[in-house]
């Protein structure tokens, strides 16, 4: 079976697939609808064998720890392969930083009265394993569904769909490449850029959303996004203007008291109306997968030239082939907690 188009006009095609979902419901009859995942424990979401496809992911989480959102983490393989393809902490992977909620709607993202859901597709040819891993000091309620199509067999070329959490806490000012005759620091290389992605094999990606954090007044943008694909060297064959151009906006956000969302981009998150404390944004790169045969390192400036210092974290989406890079260790519990946020200082 080939997977299908989204598009409204192909709704109509008739295809040879089952639907089906895996999910929290009681199987007691009751209305206890959820799993409860003490503190310390992994539970295994959802072992589905056999070729398929999964469609959609909807979520809701109670827990009394206030950061569970950043130190609960999903992780999911497929086809049986020795490294998850998706690591990421639960509420990063569903696109809120800084481990708080906030209501948006994106095409492949969207929150909504503490409900998290998932679009993007995510084929498999043998079998999808999903689990949650509970690293917060209090038990989780966690309600699911996990929607999927099932298959005789996955036909067709199709990337396998990853997803990676990174932070940089603090990013650091390093020595420019070389200064203008005007005293204007100067990027050449790229090199102490931040890493949203870095990643081997042949496949697309498909966008990314950026947590900033910074602890002084003054615009953090200006940071060229900086895309090198299949090991190119300088300069990169994709090389922008300015962060908030990457992410569809214009000068320096300059209504920066307003969020705003949209299918493909968005800036979704503030904590003042002026350039300090915590942001999130979001570019997906749905019309306009980036493709790479080899390789592909995705960065961004912290501030122009990496003249910022501030708390920068991501997630990154992605398809490709397997078997895949194997992705940096994932920060601990504590190396993971936003900072100043709860009386809680990360800065060094």
């Amino acid at each position: 079976m080939r997977l299908g188009s989204t598009s409204l006009r192909d709704l109509a095609e008739l295809r040879n697939a089952r639907s089906l979902r895996v999910s929290s419901w009681d199987r007691t009859g009751g209305n206890r609808d959820f799993l409860r995942i003490p503190a310390g424990q992994t539970v295994t979401l959802a072992d589905i064998t056999g070729a398929g496809c999964i469609t959609h992911l909807w979520t809701t989480i109670a827990c009394r720890d206030p950061f569970h959102l950043r130190k609960i983490v999903l992780r999911m393989w497929w086809d049986n392969e020795p490294h998850p393809s998706v690591e990421v902490p639960v509420g990063d992977f569903f696109g809120l930083g800084h481990a708080q909620k906030t209501y948006f709607w994106s095409l492949p993202l969207q929150m909504f009265d503490r409900g998290f859901n998932c679009w993007f597709p995510m084929p498999f040819a043998e079998r999808a394993l999903i689990t949650v891993q509970n690293e917060a000091d209090d038990e989780a309620i966690y309600y699911y569904y996990i929607d999927y199509e099932a298959y005789d067999t996955l036909e067709g070329d199709y990337g396998r769909f990853h997803a990676q959490w990174r932070r940089e806490n603090p990013t650091l000012v390093h020595p420019p490449d070389a200064v203008g005759p005007d005293g204007q620091r100067l990027n050449l290389t790229g090199r102490d850029n931040y890493v949203i992605l870095e990643a081997e094999g042949r496949g697309h990606y498909v966008g990314c959303v950026l947590n900033v954090d910074m602890p002084e007044p003054g615009w953090w943008g200006e940071g060229d996004d900086m895309i090198f694909v299949d090991g190119e060297p300088w300069p990169p064959s994709l090389h922008g203007t300015g962060t908030e151009d990457y992410f569809c906006g214009a000068w320096n956000f300059n209504r920066l008291e307003r969020t705003f969302c949209t299918p493909y981009f968005g800036y979704h998150f503030k904590t003042n109306p002026d350039y300090t404390g915590k942001h999130s944004m979001y570019r997906f790169h749905i019309e306009d997968p980036i493709r790479f045969q080899k390789s592909i390192r995705v960065t961004i400036e912290h501030g122009h030239a990496n003249d910022k210092q501030g708390d920068w974290s991501s997630t990154a989406y992605w398809y490709q082939t397997e078997p895949h890079k194997p992705f940096p260790p994932l920060l601990p519990v504590t190396d993971r907690l936003p900072y100043r946020w709860g009386g809680i200082e990360r800065w060094t």
